[in-house]
Parts: structure tokens; sequence; C-alpha cells
């Protein structure tokens, strides 16, 4: 691809897209491990997560190394690599005070303490059109927080159960399933199957209704004293309520989303979210295909044992994509140097008119690619405005102005790509090449 096939793709296909490109090929590397026992996998595992680290310091990104869920892989732990940027998919749980990081499935929410002990007698209200949290507690002018909502589901067998949350809070149906322990996934009831079990309009349930046959509540749902609920009857709610007295106390989990402010699972600072994009996943798979497959291998001492398994992957071309999200101005790209399609651009100024300037550029670009320097010669013969306008947009990290005028000082124009200031250096490859180390 010539220089100005390069230009038009930036122009017509990127340029326009910024903020939400997506490669159309996806290549991804892949690997994985076999070990004689969990030791040896874990000392892999870590020397993997430890290569994934190295890998995108050198890219020169901004990430983070969270807690993931493993899915429909499976494993006993994995972590995920995001590149940090606001138009990333998933959603990552970050501590403000220490390393702590989870992707929004898999961060963990902590147990609140002791419940306060009730203060007011439950009484009913009339709330004859308000069904949603937000509707009620606008309506009675509480906090969101004070309000418990009751999800109900099925679960695999057909069974109906019921899930408290806070209004203020997100049920994570990740966490749901592997608190059921079930392989089928819970479903969420229809409002045709609430009214024909509760008699009751959906929006209108809470828990002191005796014919839910469970409840699993959120720790922050179960710490809730004198909370607002359904009163099981279509047009009204109960404020006042309380568990134990009012409604059985129920089984209690790490049921819902993270939120900003919640206190690190670690127990250092809070938690604040942040999007990525993920271009790494590792797994410790443990036996879990092993044992599928009845493999085995014979140890030191020639005995069979199931080997451990590790599976490692990094998503190459999306490295890019995530590289130019979070590496980006108003102007184009801003490539680091490690993955830049080239590392330097030379511009040369009116070659058209001036011999020495189109020397002077063609013998840099020979040296520098004699040096290992990866190097692109604008040769187009463009105006400055336009040339750097397109060096701008296509981010190359360092960039070499050859002009007469400062020839005839003996020296070159250097720019870095993510720098305003322009500099001045002596009209040598030498010179190019001892910038370029800085």
């Amino acid at each position: 691809m010539n220089y100005y096939q390069i230009q038009t793709k930036f122009r017509d296909e990127i340029r326009p897209r910024f903020g939400v490109m997506r490669g159309r090929e996806f290549l991804m590397k892949d690997a994985y491990s076999f070990h004689i026992d969990e030791a040896d996998l874990v000392r892999e595992y870590q020397n993997m997560r430890a290569t994934y680290t190295r890998i995108f310091t050198r890219v020169g990104v901004e990430f983070r190394a969270v807690k993931a869920d493993s899915g429909a892989i499976g494993g006993d732990r994995s972590e995920e690599f995001h590149v940090l940027a606001n138009s990333g998919e998933d959603l990552l749980a970050v501590s403000d005070q220490s390393n702590y990081a989870a992707n929004i499935e898999a961060a963990e929410t902590r147990s609140l303490g002791t419940r306060a002990a009730a203060s007011s007698e439950m009484r009913e209200i009339v709330t004859p059109d308000q069904k949603s949290c937000e509707e009620v507690a606008s309506f009675l002018g509480v906090p969101l927080k004070n309000v418990l909502k009751l999800l109900i589901y099925k679960d695999r067998r057909g069974f109906v159960f019921a899930v408290a949350l806070r209004g203020d809070h997100t049920l994570n149906e990740v966490k749901l399933d592997k608190f059921l322990g079930s392989s089928a996934p819970a479903v969420r009831a229809s409002d045709e199957d609430i009214k024909q079990v509760f008699q009751c309009e959906p929006g209108f349930l809470g828990p002191t209704n005796r014919s839910i046959p469970r409840v699993i509540a959120d720790h922050a749902a179960a710490h809730l004293t004198d909370f607002i609920c359904g009163a099981n009857r279509t047009g009204y709610h109960l404020v006042g309520a309380n568990w134990g007295r009012d409604a059985a106390e129920p089984e209690t989990a790490d049921l819902r989303n993270a939120i900003a402010g919640d206190p690190s699972p670690d127990g250092q600072g809070s938690l604040k979210l942040v999007r990525g994009i993920e271009v790494g996943h590792i797994f410790q798979l443990g036996q879990l295909y092993t044992n599928a497959l009845k493999m085995t291998v014979l140890d030191a001492d020639g005995r069979e044992v199931t080997p451990e398994m590790g599976c490692y992957g990094i998503g190459v071309t999306r490295i890019v994509a995530a590289v130019i999200e979070q590496r980006n101005d108003d102007k184009g790209i801003l490539w680091p140097d490690a993955i830049a399609p080239f590392r330097v651009l030379l511009c040369p100024i009116g070659t058209d008119k001036s011999a020495a300037a189109k020397a002077a550029a063609e013998k840099l670009y020979e040296d520098l690619l004699a040096a290992g320097v990866e190097v692109l010669l604008d040769d187009r013969g463009l105006r400055p405005g336009p040339m750097f306008a397109d060096a701008d947009l296509i981010g190359i990290p360092h960039r070499i102005v050859i002009g007469e005028k400062g020839l005839a000082q003996n020296q070159f124009e250097y720019k870095r790509r993510d720098a305003a200031a322009v500099e001045m250096i002596p009209a040598t490859v030498d010179a190019v090449l001892e910038r370029l180390q800085r």
C-alpha cells in the first residue's frame, strides 16, 4: 500500500468512525498449557500473566488486569486484560487505592454487617399508579435505596422464587446462576406467571407474601431496615417493613452489580467504574477438560494422573483498534512507537523546486532504513498544510521536515506526534537516531 492509499483509507474509512473503530478481521493468539499438578499450573499462569503485562506495557497503553467470570470456557480462575477507553464494551470496577480490579460480572460486593433494629410500624399506603421503585420513591419523597424490589424467577425445575434487591441496585444474573449452582440458568417469570401465582399485578410484590417459597436477598437488601416494598395487593405498597418481623429472614448472597462508591472488596478504598476493551484473557482450567476427555499422563513415579490445564489468549487485531480508541485526539491517531505502522515520517518541502531538499530526504530515508528504522517518505509533493494534516491523521510517532531553508542552516525540523513543540536538530542521520531514543 503506497502513501496515497494509506492516506485515503484513513481519511475515508477511519476518521469518520473515531470512537467506534472495530476490525472486520479478528486474529487471536491462543496458547494452552498442561501440568502434572495444580502448583505447576499456578506457576505457569503467573508466568503468562507477567508476560501479558510486559506486552501491554511495551505496547504503550493504559490497561488493567481484572478478575473475570470464566463464562462458558469454565475453570476456577480467570483474568481479563483491558485497554481503558470510554468507548469500551465492558464495564470494570477498580479500586481508587489499590490494584483491585474486576469485570462488573465478577466484581464482588461485601456484606454490610449487623442490621439495625426496626424503628417503625409497618403500614399500608395507596399507590395506584406507582409500580417501579423509581416511581414509588418519587411519590413518597424518599431515597431510592430505601425501596426494596422483588424479582420473580423460575429455576430449571419450574419452581418459583424471588430475588430481593435495593431499589438503586441491579441484579447480576451471572452471580445468581453461580449461587444457584445449576447448569441451566434461572429465567424471569412472565407477568402472566406472576398474576397467576400471586394474584397480584407485577410491581406490587413484597417479601411479606408468605406464599413465596424462597426469597434470596442481596447483602445490601438484607441489610435494610424500615424499608418500602409491595403490599402484594395491586395499587398498594408497605412502608416500615422489616425482615424477621414482617417478612421471613431471607437467604443472603452477593447478587448485584457493584456501583461507584462501594467499598473495595480488598478493604482498600472505594470502587470506581471505568470502561475497557478486552484484549487478552487467561484461564486456570484445572481438570475440567482433561477429566471430560479421560486424559491421563504418567508422573515422575510412573503413576497415572489427570493433568491440569491453562488457556491464554490475546486479540492481536483488537489491540490495534483498542490503541486507536484510547490514543487519539481531534487531529487523528497517536500511535505508540512499539506498534506504529511506521516509526518516522519524512516530509520534504518544495521538492519540485529544490533538488537539495529532495536529495536530502531520499538520503535520510535510505540511511534510516539501513539503521533498521521503519520510515515512510511522503513524496506526493503536497504543500506543508495538507501534508502535516495527513501526518497528524495517520499518527506516525515522529515527523522530520526537510526544507531548503533548514538545510541552509544544516538543520531538520523534528516533531513528536504527541507534543506541541517543534525542535530544530542537526541535519544528520545520527542526530535523528539520537533524538528517537529520548
